[in-house]
């Protein structure tokens, strides 16, 4: 069949290169002589920088600012081919796996695929809609950290709402670290589809990376005129997909059980009716959602233990963003009255999750719900949140980062979860008397984040009230907050003494000189992680004070100070046996030779100092 099809493409290029130039002609017939499955010249291809930042799941940078966020992907190149650290770079939250090992990270969901690698994300759309020949991403410090490419059927620059929506992988793989931090340009080989494109989505994996990756551009290669073999394609099988009939498959290892007549008669169930019903559920419990469904299909009995609700307890729908619906949910519905973990981010964007969709699984499965994380669910509305708050009495961990479209009235609803543990609202819009109103009523928080959360007026308030009600708080996530002050600070560390976790980088109002950051040292011995990255008045007396004081240390990020110098740093490493990540990039009293002479003292602990070309 190859054969033919070969043929009749070069009978087609040998028409085509009468009216075309020799040159197409020849590179034309080469393609295809030489049997590489390529798309053929069809029309001239177009390359395009990304227009605009459509969404993504986090960024350092601020949301009033242009330095480390995601909107410097937009456009041509800022940085490339220089390589270091940069401002002008589009840089994620996090990176490596310590932020997983702190005491305010999520447990794991069960059933996740080994193959999902994603843990943040960003949408790029473009000026022109094209069938992809080409993606390249220009990474300039630590890369390595892309894991997929996606593109989508629908055009985010089009006033038409979205409708059948589709996502495409372009490529695949696994999370990796490059042999050195210098400047590259990504260019894997991509997947042909079917359908033009000018949104594309970048999924990341910084585990494996030493420290922040940082982006500069994106280019979409692609032609506009649908390519040829797009048109003719055929569906590779596999041999190892061919099987026997069905009637064959269920004599093959059929027990036979013994009548009342003495005869055997076939039960169709192979050996399972021998199993205890536990260990089959056991055996299952190892099972991807999407075997799990296809399993169900294969007979009786399987079909109950796969729709046992026992084994729905635990749901994480995010590796299947692209394609849940409401559909879905109403197809899960029914083997979820059980659910107590549930894992719906990034989930039901452009229309795939309604309203009636979402309050119909919450009310059937909400009830005996203690974790619900919904990062970037860009669907909800007040009303959803208000659905949450009424069908989820029991509920510990609500997770709403980067809802960023939600508006600021919907967060008053949080105030109902009166069990709330854990509650992030990073990136929201949420207003200082929501928060105040959650405060009051939520008083068994431990884990609070409300980093970037810049429509937060006096978070002075904001942390008395914490020292009020919330006096067994472990861990508090105040990044980038730019109006907290020494006295907020003061009373907060007096009143929230069990905190293990405190991060307030890039907050610009707290000052050393006031003794505020000692004053922290001394309240919290229990200190784990402590972020005050940025913060330019950080000085040895501060240092050494952690190091009296908090020997249980772990983390420490004091970025860009200029006070500190090597004596006080040999105190904290030398009274800090627990440290494993300590972050000194742009402190100007700390340069290379210093940083080397220290890590080859305490070879255990992550020094990081970044550099710029």
């Amino acid at each position: 069949m190859l054969t033919l099809l070969s043929m009749f493409y070069y009978i087609c290029l040998r028409r085509r290169s009468r009216s075309g130039t020799r040159g197409e002609a020849l590179t034309s017939r080469r393609a295809v002589e030489s049997g590489q499955r390529a798309v053929l010249p069809v029309s001239v291809e177009v390359k395009q920088y990304a227009k605009e930042v459509l969404d993504f799941s986090s960024h350092y940078g601020s949301e009033n600012s242009m330095s480390y966020t995601m909107w410097n992907l937009a456009g041509v190149p800022n940085v490339y081919p220089s390589s270091g650290d940069f401002t002008q770079t589009a840089v994620f939250r996090a990176y490596g796996t310590w932020w997983e090992q702190c005491a305010s990270a999520p447990l794991p969901f069960r059933r996740t695929p080994n193959d999902f690698y994603s843990q943040d994300y960003i949408e790029l759309g473009f000026e022109e809609p094209v069938y992809p020949t080409a993606v390249e991403v220009f990474e300039t410090y630590y890369p390595g950290a892309i894991v997929q490419i996606l593109a989508c059927s629908h055009n985010p620059l089009s006033q038409n709402p979205p409708t059948d929506v589709r996502w495409e992988v372009l490529w695949s793989g696994e999370p990796n670290k490059a042999p050195t931090p210098q400047a590259r340009q990504f260019s894997p080989k991509i997947k042909h589809i079917n359908f033009p494109t000018n949104l594309l989505r970048l999924e990341v994996n910084s585990s494996f990376l030493d420290y922040y990756t940082e982006l500069d551009a994106v280019i979409l290669r692609g032609v506009k005129e649908r390519p040829m073999l797009a048109l003719y394609k055929m569906p590779l099988i596999d041999i190892s997909d061919l099987s026997d009939s069905e009637e064959e498959l269920s004599d093959i290892g059929a027990p036979f059980k013994q009548g009342g007549d003495g005869k055997h008669q076939k039960t169709g169930n192979g050996y399972f009716d021998k199993l205890p019903y536990e260990l089959i559920q056991l055996i299952l419990s190892h099972l991807t959602l999407p075997d799990l469904c296809r399993l169900a299909q294969t007979c009786k009995l399987l079909h109950q233990h796969c729709c046992d609700p026992l084994q729905y307890t635990q749901l994480s729908l995010q590796p299947y963003w692209a394609r849940l619906s409401d559909a879905s949910l109403g197809h899960l519905q029914s083997r979820c009255t059980l659910l107590q973990r549930l894992n719906l981010s990034w989930a039901g964007n452009r229309g795939a999750l309604t309203l009636t969709g979402f309050s119909s699984f919450m009310n059937a499965c909400g009830l005996s719900l203690v974790c619900l994380e919904m990062s970037c669910c860009h669907f909800l509305n007040e009303a959803c949140v208000e659905v949450i708050s009424q069908t989820c009495p029991s509920l510990q961990e609500l997770n709403l980062s980067s809802c960023d479209r939600l508006h600021p009235q919907a967060f008053t609803h949080i105030s109902k979860l009166t069990h709330l543990r854990r509650l992030v609202l990073y990136r929201t819009k949420i207003e200082q008397t929501a928060i105040l109103s959650i405060l009051t009523f939520c008083t068994e928080l431990r884990h609070l984040n409300l980093g970037s959360c810049v429509r937060i007026e006096d978070y002075d308030v904001v942390a008395s009230m914490l020292a009020a009600r919330c006096r067994s708080l472990c861990s508090l996530d105040l990044w980038r907050c730019r109006n907290l002050t020494d006295r907020g600070l003061t009373e907060l560390v007096s009143g929230c003494r069990l905190l293990e976790e405190l991060d307030l980088g890039w907050c610009p109002t707290l000052q050393s000189s006031t003794g505020c950051f000692q004053q922290l040292a001394r309240s919290l011995p229990r200190l784990r992680k402590l972020f005050l990255t940025a913060n330019r008045t950080i000085c040895d007396s501060d240092v050494e004070e952690l190091a009296a004081c908090c020997p249980s240390l772990q983390h420490l990020d004091i970025l860009g100070t200029r006070l500190v110098s090597l004596a006080s740093l040999k105190k904290l490493l030398q009274s800090c046996p627990r440290l494993v990540l300590l972050d000194v990039s742009f402190c100007s009293q700390l340069d290379t030779r210093v940083v080397q002479e220290l890590s080859g003292l305490f070879p255990k602990v992550a020094i990081k100092k970044s550099f710029t070309q």
